[in-house]
């Protein structure tokens, strides 16, 4: 399989257990991970051999900037259920989410989850542990 990556999206978005995540909100990074055949589209040239990574960056951009989650792991989740629901020639996707300022007193870079999904050899999406 060959990977698109999908590096550095900023989102702002209302997620967190905290009352106070979900009325002032917060930037969210996010990376995409695509495992899928692209051999066509770099032999024809052509967009419709491809997925549109315009339009990945705005079903991502829609989902963060959605329905607050309390958790990160639930928001990538979705994400990645969104990514492989609408783009059937993903076969699998990572999604890195971090969160950079979550509300304790600790300094550091933010939190990441990343988690990954993939499709079986009948089409279903399953978890994927490497």
């Amino acid at each position: 399989m060959d990977r698109m990556t999908l590096k550095g999206m900023e989102f702002f978005g209302y997620h967190g257990v905290f009352a106070e995540e979900n009325k002032l909100g917060q930037r969210f990074r996010v990376e995409l991970e695509l495992r899928l055949d692209l051999r066509e589209a770099a032999e024809r040239d052509d967009i419709e051999a491809s997925v549109n990574y315009a339009d990945l960056h705005a079903l991502t951009k829609a989902t963060v900037e959605g329905p607050p989650f309390k958790l990160i792991e639930a928001l990538a989740g979705h994400i990645a259920s969104r990514v492989l629901d609408t783009y059937t020639m993903i076969n699998e996707v990572t999604v890195r989410l971090t969160k950079p300022h979550p509300p304790f007193d600790i300094h550091f870079d933010g939190v990441v989850v990343e988690l990954s999904r993939k499709r079986d050899a009948d089409g279903r999406i399953i978890a994927s542990w490497s």
